[in-house]
């Protein structure tokens, strides 16, 4: 007689392993004692607006129990998680500090570029003591007067990382909302200038403002058909 394995539920098959909650193993690994930033970027994929990093350095026990529960990669949390968040990271840390690379700049080096830059002045702009390691989301370094550790999807393993994709993400919303305040017809305070197709659709009727990205081939295609 066969037998067979029972198919899986509704349950079992929408049921997900719950995600790692980012902690200090590299803060650790790396640090040896030493003063630890965790640097991300928020930003690279819009059509408009800059680029923005922010370096983050946590105690070496890292947040609070109650905030290291809830602290993730941005992308993962609610605009209403991360807006939480964001106060409690800033009153915990030992510094922080926010950088960006404007559109112009984005344009004039590419996105790749602008934003290795942006992480390089979020770092620099840091009070205090300079950290003596810096661990970085991604690939690809910034150029630093420390040792750094590129982490592939490093927001979401290192708390210190973690920390700073939060604290770019709600500032760079932020400034999109006050963008949009001057350029209601984008739909930036709810795109965040991403290629959404409202945004598209905007820049077809109204065209490219300054803080619009030409190097980007939708705002490209659009400016070449105004001029």
């Amino acid at each position: 007689m066969t037998t067979t394995s029972p198919k899986p539920t509704r349950a079992t098959k929408d049921s997900k392993a719950p995600r790692p909650q980012p902690d200090l193993s590299f803060e650790l690994a790396l640090g040896q004692g030493r003063l630890v930033c965790g640097i991300d970027e928020v930003g690279r994929g819009p059509l408009a607006g800059p680029v923005v990093a922010a370096a983050v350095v946590l105690p070496p026990d890292g947040l609070p129990a109650h905030v290291a529960r809830a602290i993730n990669d941005s992308k993962a949390l609610s605009q209403r998680v991360r807006e939480e968040l964001e106060p409690e990271i800033r009153a915990h840390a030992l510094a922080v500090a926010l950088a960006e690379a404007s559109a112009a700049e984005i344009d004039d080096l590419n996105i790749h570029k602008a934003t290795l830059l942006a992480m390089a002045r979020a770092y620099a702009a840091l009070p205090g003591e300079a950290p003596a390691v810096a661990l970085i989301d991604g690939k690809f370094k910034p150029a630093l007067p420390c040792l750094a550790e590129a982490i592939v999807k490093g927001d979401g393993r290192s708390q210190s990382i973690a920390a700073a994709s939060i604290v770019a993400k709600v500032a760079r919303d932020r400034e999109m909302a006050r963008l949009a305040a001057l350029h209601p017809q984008y739909g930036w305070e709810r795109n965040a200038g991403y290629p959404t197709p409202e945004h598209l659709d905007a820049l077809r009727q109204h065209g490219v403002t300054a803080h619009h990205r030409v190097s980007f081939a939708p705002v490209r295609a659009q400016k070449a058909l105004a001029d």
